[in-house]
């Protein structure tokens, strides 16, 4: 596979799926905190085209889960078919007190799929932004570095080795311990871009450093200089531009790496809290064994980072070898 076929694949792969969940409202068929409480952990709804008299029907349709109170078992209430009804506020849904669930029910009774898709959101997003804050502080301080050295050079890149030395686990679990008791997922979300942002800005300020160690010795930024051009210029028009590939590909690669970071510390607890979701919280349900064991669609939060992940990685692969051509 060429390389530009490789970043087109990427990226329509990665615009589908955020494009799913930047517009979970309209994808998903219920608010991710609506709860059917008389359906807990409901497996998921199976679509029907035929009734039990054996008629074909064009239009999808559903029965609703009825749950067996000895066994807990559920079973399909086929006295009454509910069909889906498509681009009513949502892309589509069913009439109460019809219910569809294509990934099944939580613990509360709420679609997993609804839940899926709104919890892309806060993990995709504190990605997005971790990863750029981590760039543009490692944009500053690598071109301050590089461009100035000496003293400056010294102090920032000896600052850049204690950073990277900081557990940064303990250091958000500091954090967390100082902060209230009880912090709105709000709070939440930017304590964790953040500490995520803030220590992983060293790997590509050490890199842009070393472009601007190159770049500042080219002929032309040279003769500028020479002809009088003020520091300000010589960076903006000569040194960034140069840190633009190593800016790119840097981002392909921290972007997977903070998704899975917040969904690593939703998990534990100490990231966006209920009822919130993200793909980590989701997942710690999962933590018990039973709900593993019995109810597998609990895991799918899980499985939807690795698509995004792979295309991610997909485009910095390709970006990395068309830099090498």
């Amino acid at each position: 596979m060429t390389t530009s076929r490789k970043i087109r694949l990427a990226l329509a792969s990665l615009g589908v799926l955020h494009g799913l969940v930047l517009l979970a409202g309209l994808f998903a068929p219920y608010h991710f905190a609506q709860q059917h409480r008389e359906l807990p952990y409901a497996p998921p709804t199976t679509l029907h085209f035929l009734d039990q008299a054996g008629r074909f029907h064009p239009r999808p349709f559903v029965y609703r889960w009825v749950q067996d109170p000895q066994s807990g078992a559920y079973r399909e209430d086929k006295s009454q078919a509910y069909p889906l009804r498509f681009f009513a506020r949502r892309l589509f849904g069913v009439d109460e007190p019809g219910v569809i669930f294509l990934l099944g029910a939580d613990g509360y009774g709420r679609d997993v799929f609804s839940r899926l898709l709104y919890g892309g959101q806060v993990s995709l997003l504190a990605g997005l932004v971790a990863a750029f804050l981590s760039l543009g502080i490692g944009l500053l301080l690598g071109t301050t570095a590089g461009f100035f050295g000496s003293w400056m050079d010294q102090l920032l890149m000896r600052g850049a080795e204690i950073v990277i030395a900081l557990p940064w686990l303990y250091l958000l679990l500091a954090v967390r311990a100082f902060l209230p008791l009880h912090v709105t997922p709000l709070q939440a979300f930017f304590l964790l871009i953040a500490i995520i942002g803030g220590v992983g800005w060293v790997r590509p300020a050490r890199l842009i450093r070393g472009v601007v160690l190159s770049g500042r010795e080219r002929g032309y930024v040279v003769a500028a200089r020479g002809f009088g051009a003020s520091n300000s210029y010589l960076i903006r028009r000569h040194i960034l531009p140069q840190t633009w590939g190593v800016v790119l590909t840097q981002a392909t690669t921290l972007i997977p790496q903070y998704i899975l970071a917040e969904v690593t510390l939703s998990f534990l607890g100490l990231g966006i809290g209920e009822p919130v979701p993200s793909w980590g919280n989701m997942l710690a349900e999962a933590q018990q064994y039973h709900v593993m064991v019995s109810h597998w669609w609990m895991l799918t939060p899980g499985l939807a980072v690795v698509p995004i992940l792979l295309s991610y990685l997909m485009l910095a692969d390709a970006l990395l070898e068309g830099r090498r051509l």
